[in-house]
């Protein structure tokens, strides 16, 4: 009996074995019978490198590069196999075909410093950490009952930023829209997330953070030798981590702070102020107090570097495309004074019934996406891709620029129309994929309730109080619309304008 059932063990093994070979044998031939994306062929060591020159603006080369190759095609840069999709037909098959396989995160070598990517929601791969952070992010600070909770704290740091710019009103000096965009973002925040203020308009600490948060995101969107040529990454041969090491000090020092004096206060029997550090510090990350804290120091860091630089910048590319077209400013004007009226400020309650300032707020995402490429995916297993062959390990670039600028997708793409999301019912919330600006699927941006909000509020509120009028210069010659390039897409000069309260509203 004994030598029966190991005798059916052996079998069994074998004939497990057998599948297992035969399955393997198969996938071999199946990916045999497909290539990578169409592209530049590659030189031995450095593939496309010197075929590509000095990229400054990777987005605008990338979609160059895809007129010429297709939606989808495919770069050796160094050791790194880059896929480049850049239409709305293979962003759609991305998100719902193979979203799982192709979920992986491909984070730059910036992001490693002080093992920061070991414990953020935007760079962690799919796992059981991962998952937990994440749930966390879902269920517990951005719902819209968590969310409604605060709706007082946004308001009176709307408050804020109006008095700020009446005040500069009446000085006669320029407002820089997005400084002042930053701050009050920066503030919702830490209002949000700690209830106190960060910043304010008239201090350095504002900047300081502002500084921090620009850097990482322009070192982390820029070139880095370290990621072309993964094996060089101990050398950190263009110093990028050693440039970052200050910053992330600077960011784990305040929310140590916060958490040390929150710690404090609970063991005296303060009252609980029921804020998203609390909800935080009652959850369980990790397997001991040290990971716990490492876990919410994480995820405080893609809260502000994620949700400030995002919104501010897209309330300033608004306001700037507004300035540029008069028409679609008189529009949005009319609508806020004809739904809010002179009498009061506007609140979040009343974006549903602005279908207009939401339709400028989408033609804005879609020519100025926040992250032009949305954070680079890694293939966590080999994939056939329509007629392609997407390996193993390769990072995958989603260029939202470029989906957002298809002429087949939008008639005149490069023209700021909102009225065109008045002729058709498209969101950003990852459904429609010719707009994605926050991404789609399992790995889209979690933060995006909290974005709405903010950005909507910012805007409505900004238009609602002042008029806006470009300095003589600038009115005369144009309006600076260059971009500067990192993980993030910002305004090269800040927007500087100036403020006129309009009659009949008063500043508190």
């Amino acid at each position: 009996m004994e030598v029966d059932t190991l005798s059916l063990l052996f079998l069994l093994s074998v004939s497990l074995l057998s599948v297992l070979l035969l399955s393997q044998k198969r996938k071999t031939k199946q990916a045999d019978l497909y290539k990578l994306p169409p592209g530049p062929k590659p030189f031995p060591i450095v593939g496309n490198l010197l075929q590509l020159g000095p990229i400054s603006h990777p987005h605008i080369t990338f979609t160059s590069l895809s007129k010429k190759y297709g939606p989808i095609f495919s770069l050796q840069l160094g050791q790194v196999t880059t896929i480049i999709i850049s239409s709305r037909e293979c962003a759609k098959q991305l998100f719902q075909n193979h979203d799982l396989a192709l979920a992986g995160r491909h984070e730059p070598d910036a992001a490693r410093v002080q093992a920061y990517h070991e414990w953020s929601i935007a760079w962690l791969p799919p796992g059981p950490r991962w998952r937990s952070l994440r749930r966390i992010c879902t269920t517990e600070l951005f719902t819209a009952q968590r969310l409604d909770s605060y709706v007082s704290v946004r308001k009176q740091k709307m408050q804020d930023l109006l008095n700020f710019i009446s005040k500069s009103a009446k000085e006669g000096s320029l407002v820089e829209i997005g400084p002042a965009a930053f701050t009050t973002t920066l503030n919702l925040l830490s209002c949000t997330i700690f209830s106190t203020d960060f910043a304010s308009f008239d201090s350095d600490s504002s900047h300081d953070f502002k500084k921090v948060v620009e850097e990482t995101m322009v070192a982390g969107g820029s070139p880095n030798v370290s990621d072309i040529f993964p094996v060089l990454t101990s050398l950190d041969l263009q110093g990028v981590r050693r440039k970052l090491q200050p910053h992330n000090k600077f960011l784990r020092r305040v929310f140590n702070e916060q958490i040390d004096c929150r710690i404090k206060n609970r063991k005296e029997g303060s009252i609980a102020c029921n804020d998203l550090l609390d909800v935080l510090l009652d959850s369980q990350f990790g397997a001991n107090e040290q990971e716990h804290r490492q876990a919410v120091i994480s995820v405080f860091g893609d809260l502000f570097l994620a949700g400030t630089d995002t919104s501010s910048n897209t309330v300033e590319w608004a306001m700037a495309e507004l300035l540029q077209n008069p028409v679609t400013m008189a529009a949005l004007n009319y609508e806020l004074a004809s739904i809010i009226g002179p009498e009061r400020d506007m609140e979040e309650s009343d974006i549903g019934r602005l279908p207009y300032l939401q339709a400028v707020v989408k033609e804005t995402l879609r020519m100025h996406p926040p992250v032009p490429f949305l954070l680079p995916r890694r293939a966590q297993e080999t994939v056939i891709f329509g007629d392609y062959l997407i390996p193993e390990g390769a990072k995958l670039l989603v260029n939202v620029w470029a989906i957002g600028r298809d002429e087949t997708t939008w008639p005149d793409p490069l023209k700021f129309r909102p009225e065109r999301f008045l002729e058709r019912d498209i969101d950003f919330k990852g459904r429609d994929f010719e707009l994605i600006p926050f991404g789609a699927g399992r790995r889209i941006c979690p933060g995006m309730p909290l974005a709405y909000r903010m950005v909507h509020l910012m805007l409505g509120s900004l238009l609602h109080r002042f008029e806006w009028k470009l300095p003589e210069e600038e009115a005369k010659n144009g309006l600076d619309m260059s971009e500067k390039f990192g993980v993030t897409l910002a305004m090269a000069r800040h927007l500087k304008v100036i403020a006129i309260p309009i009659p009949g509203l008063h500043f508190k």
